[in-house]
């Protein structure tokens, strides 16, 4: 007991100066200095999270920049299950889309559909945001909690990672995989913490959390069996 002690005393040093070594002062060393740069907060959007709001080893996701490209708007589109998405956006607000004339949401009183469901996930930026309003009001209409893909209907609010976290996650990866642009920037942030430039819901899902699927696919990328 006395030598495993004695073992733990020597190395714990080390152990602690292992987890810090990725973040050292700030963490912005190293790192293109327009990541963290001040723009003036009058005029911003309430909802925004400003670049100079990260803490120390983060980094915000901002539109305002490069780092625009992991956002769900940005203008990377991808295939998946052999359908072409212009925008993760597009893709998400299409899933509150009624997917025939009989979907219980397609004739729901006081909500018009101002395009096919297909046609959404052409949208990009708050285009596709936008488009997704009358699948929202639709949804609280009808007092229901799910989108749905293929036919299937998915919890859309849980706190759960469940059938619609999974099924971001896919996109977002595909996202990853078709788009070398974006696979460059991910590796480039390096050790940084993602953080979003907008301010959470108060029930936000897992799916919501892009920044943290970004986070997750980075370590893929950086695993020796990760395939892209």
């Amino acid at each position: 007991m006395k030598l495993i002690a004695l073992i733990f005393l020597t190395i714990s040093p080390l152990l602690g100066s292992f987890a810090a070594a990725g973040c050292e002062g700030d963490g912005r060393t190293g790192y293109p200095a327009a990541w963290f740069t001040a723009v003036p907060r009058d005029g911003a959007p309430d909802w925004e999270i400003l670049p100079q709001d990260a803490g120390p080893c983060e980094v915000i996701l901002s539109k305002r920049g490069e780092l625009g490209i992991f956002s769900n708007f940005a203008a990377t589109p991808f295939t998946l299950d052999g359908v072409r998405y212009a925008s993760l956006e597009g893709f998400w607000q299409m899933m509150k889309y009624p997917e025939s004339a009989s979907d219980v949401r397609a004739n729901v009183a006081g909500v018009t559909w101002p395009m096919p469901r297909e046609a959404v996930g052409q949208l990009t930026g708050f285009d596709a945001k936008n488009a997704g309003k009358p699948g929202s009001e639709a949804m609280k209409a009808l007092g229901i909690n799910w989108v749905s893909y293929q036919g299937k209907q998915l919890v859309y609010r849980t706190p759960e990672k469940a059938e619609h976290y999974e099924l971001v996650v896919r996109a977002t990866r595909a996202k990853l995989a078709e788009n070398p642009a974006v696979k460059e920037l991910l590796l480039k942030t390096g050790d940084l913490t993602l953080k979003p430039d907008h301010k959470a819901e108060p029930d936000q899902s897992p799916a919501w959390e892009y920044y943290k699927i970004w986070e997750m696919l980075r370590g893929e990328l950086r695993s020796t069996s990760a395939r892209y």
